[in-house]
């Protein structure tokens, strides 16, 4: 035989018929590091194409995908579910499985956690784990009304799912002006709470968006505040509560000088920065918080993943 079809053969055996390569080489009279070879050679010529029909396989080239586009680190791609409601769901198991390799081979010392229903999702689906060396921190203020999420329950249950230590951040997302905010973080416990928000190892977080169905717009909002005024200034959402332009960058309005959580730049300085969001109503910020480096990683769903490559860079 020459080469081309000591290459189909070993192949065909091999991807066809099942035979490992032990079998292919006592078959052909052949050693195995040549069956290796000729495997090798095979593929890498595009003698033998291999393809995958199921739909999860368009989900893996998206991630690679989104990582190239956007600069990310790691990706995970989720089917978009026909139903909307489940969506939160969906998310939260692909967020929780991520969360669960990372945490297994990394070791972390230290996990800022956010709040929203995607994260509620996530600590409901992740693998219970004793690591007393572990610090979970609240990376931003709670909310002081809404009982759909609870800021302090998912710092808390995070912790205890993981056997560790919490640190629950006691202020409110949002204090009264800038002032009243400047005045708490100036006291030594929330100064320290902050640095700790802005060091820990990795950071897993939602964006909300910037209308009637974000949950920070219904919930968390001060007394006062219009979303259609920060809509007016440029914002599409928000990240750790502060309210994001299509850039990535901080809009220009009273309440991200209220708000009680890092800055951006400081957000920035966290090695491991997940965001776990999708949906149609969360696209755009989604897009702002890849286009201004804010995410490292992306948890999303396919349909968002394709809108976003849509766009570009």
């Amino acid at each position: 035989m020459d080469m081309n079809e000591l290459m189909v053969k070993a192949a065909w055996l091999y991807h066809v018929e099942g035979l490992t390569q032990a079998q292919i080489a006592e078959r052909m009279n052949l050693t195995r590091r040549r069956v290796n070879e000729l495997l090798s050679a095979a593929s890498a010529t595009g003698l033998v194409r291999v393809t995958f029909t199921s739909p999860l396989a368009e989900n893996v080239e998206l991630e690679g995908a989104l990582c190239e586009a956007f600069g990310l680190d790691d990706a995970a791609v989720v089917s978009t579910p026909e139903d909307q409601g489940l969506l939160h769901a969906v998310l939260g198991r692909a967020a929780a499985a991520f969360l669960d390799r990372i945490i297994e081979v990394r070791q972390p010392r230290s996990i800022g956690v956010g709040w929203g229903a995607t994260l509620r999702q996530t600590v409901q689906h992740m693998t219970r784990r004793q690591m007393p060396h572990l610090e979970v921190c609240s990376m931003m203020g709670g909310l002081t009304r809404g009982a759909e999420i609870n800021t302090f329950d998912i710092v808390r249950n995070f912790a205890e799912l993981l056997g560790a230590k919490c640190h629950y951040f006691a202020a409110p997302i949002y204090a009264d002006s800038e002032g009243s905010r400047n005045l708490i973080v100036a006291q030594p416990v929330f100064r320290e709470l902050l640095e700790k928000a802005a060091s820990v190892d990795l950071s897993v977080l939602s964006v909300g968006d910037a209308t009637a169905k974000s949950l920070q717009v219904k919930y968390g909002l001060p007394a006062g505040a219009d979303i259609r005024e920060l809509a007016a200034s440029g914002a599409v959402g928000d990240l750790l509560g502060r309210y994001i332009d299509e850039e990535g960058q901080p809009v220009r309005h009273p309440l991200n000088g209220q708000v009680i959580s890092p800055d951006l730049e400081d957000y920035r300085k966290v090695e491991t920065r997940i965001i776990a969001s999708g949906g149609t109503h969360k696209r755009r910020v989604i897009a702002a918080s890849l286009g201004g480096k804010l995410a490292t990683a992306l948890v999303t769903d396919a349909d968002t993943a394709r809108w976003l490559l849509s766009r570009g860079r």
